[in-house]
């Protein structure tokens, strides 16, 4: 994933209400930088930009630049508002582009099931992310599993799923997506329901 070019401002007074309201009314986002042991750092973010970054996946690798120092940073948490869904806070988490680390990348499927268009069953979607260790820069915004082949009773696993050299931590067993038979309704006739009642009337003292 590429890395994208964020510019950031320096905030005072953290935590004030009256003043993190303001920042919100005039488009701006509080946030925070934290990780690999150096101190915290309270910033604001355009609430503009951030909306083009987070529609690239949650797991943008941003170099952020406030002051004279700058960050290579990821999402680590979206606070948003409960009512209007408004983006009200982010935290950032200090990365190093050259040491792995592990993320959940979204599962994409693709493509019609053999097993769903011609033989009448039922696509189970069993996994909706992957549990990734990589490089920054090689995370992917999804990763894709194909579909159109499966046919009734078979399964994508995890083992099943090549993407390069993305290392996917998840086990090996688990199944990502199936394709099962629909499940029959069990109707009862009334002659058998009439035996039943009556079978039961009888058994009575």
């Amino acid at each position: 994933m590429e890395q994208l070019h964020v510019a950031a401002q320096l905030r005072e007074k953290a935590g004030v209400r009256g003043v993190l309201s303001k920042f919100r009314a005039e488009g701006v986002t509080p946030a925070v930088i934290y990780g690999l042991k150096k101190p915290a750092v309270q910033i604001t973010v355009s609430e503009k930009e951030m909306l083009t970054v987070l529609k690239k996946g949650s797991n943008a690798v941003l170099k952020l630049k406030y002051g004279d120092k700058e960050d290579n940073v990821i999402i680590k948490e979206v606070q948003r508002h409960v009512v209007t869904d408004r983006v009200i806070h982010i935290d950032f988490h200090r990365i190093s582009l050259t040491e792995k680390i592990k993320v959940k990348v979204h599962i994409k499927i693709v493509g019609e099931a053999f097993g769903v268009k011609t033989e009448g069953g039922i696509l189970e979607h069993n996994m909706r992310e992957f549990t990734v260790f990589a490089l920054p820069t090689d995370i992917p915004k999804e990763i894709e599993v194909k579909v159109t082949d499966l046919k009734l009773d078979e399964a994508v696993r995890v083992k099943d799923v090549k993407h390069g050299e993305l290392e996917i931590l998840d086990d090996p067993e688990h199944i990502v997506v199936s394709i099962s038979a629909p499940k029959e309704e069990v109707v009862e006739t009334p002659v058998a329901a009439a035996g039943a009642v009556a079978g039961a009337a009888a058994a009575e003292p």
